[in-house]
């Protein structure tokens, strides 16, 4: 008993020396957002200072808004995810539950296309949608990005399927419930969190892409990962608006989250409760 408690004591410190650095930058973030150039700049760094809405109304209605962007951002993001998990659904099921020929072969190149690198891709892909006009459009980066979340949602979502027991789907083919039924009504429901963590992190990587999205983009089509750097110029780099821009940007992730996380607490967990399903 006394041994547990400097061992939870040091787990606790541990942990909040973690969260500390992950929550400080934020933080830092959201009082920049309320202060005025002049109290940025202020050194020593003042925590003490009058908040200010200025930046707010500015990023969000003023001549540097970014309310194009963010809705750039939410049609991609949202198209790209709605695509993805579309795809790898029924993808992840082959995967996991059916045998065919070449089963290890595609299994193999969903995991290596992993491992390429993404700016090794950027040049042939601009060639690509410029030949077809795919260029500042939604449809061509939105296939782009499916190309990079397809693979990784599929590699994601074929541990959940196989963690689902066999019996069960079997009694549902016995009862002549066909493939498709038995996926809808038996699988699914099994890997509800495992959907909802896919899902989950395959709008993050879409709204949070920066790279393919500032060469394959342009004015029509910005996301607001790239419209951040309105408010950097070789002259002045205007913090206070930067970061306003940055927690109005943050919004969309963090209320997904919250509406997901139960979900995703349960589809984090699931594979270590579940075992016996594979073969």
């Amino acid at each position: 008993m006394n041994r547990s408690i400097p061992r939870k004591v040091a787990l606790f410190a541990v942990a909040g020396l973690i969260v500390s650095m992950w929550a400080f930058p934020v933080l830092w973030a959201l009082l920049t957002s309320f202060k005025s150039e002049r109290d940025v700049l202020a050194y020593p760094p003042t925590l003490v200072f009058a908040p200010t809405l200025a930046n707010y109304r500015e990023v969000l209605f003023g001549s540097s808004t970014i309310l194009p962007n963010l809705w750039s951002s939410m049609v991609v993001s949202f198209s790209a995810t709605l695509l993805t998990m579309l795809f790898a659904i029924p993808a992840a099921y082959a995967l996991a539950r059916l045998r065919y020929p070449a089963k290890k072969a595609s299994g193999f190149y969903v995991l290596a296309t992993q491992m390429l690198p993404p700016v090794g891709l950027i040049i042939p892909y601009y060639l690509v949608l410029q030949r077809i006009g795919g260029l500042d459009t939604y449809s061509g980066l939105v296939v782009i990005y499916l190309t990079f979340s397809l693979p990784f949602a599929i590699w994601l979502m074929v541990s959940y399927f196989e963690d689902v027991p066999y019996e069960m789907e079997e009694a549902a083919l016995l009862d002549r419930a066909g493939r498709l039924r038995a996926l809808w009504y038996v699988i699914l429901p099994q890997v509800r969190g495992g959907i909802a963590v896919t899902t989950v992190f395959v709008f993050l990587n879409a709204w949070n892409e920066f790279m393919f999205a500032v060469v394959l983009g342009g004015n029509k089509v910005r996301p607001v990962t790239v419209a951040m750097f309105n408010f950097i110029s070789v002259e002045q780099t205007q913090w206070a608006r930067l970061a306003a821009g940055a927690m109005v940007a943050m919004a969309p992730v963090i209320i997904v989250g919250l509406l997901a996380q139960r979900h995703i607490v349960k589809g984090l967990t699931v594979g270590a409760v579940k075992g016996g399903g594979r073969r």
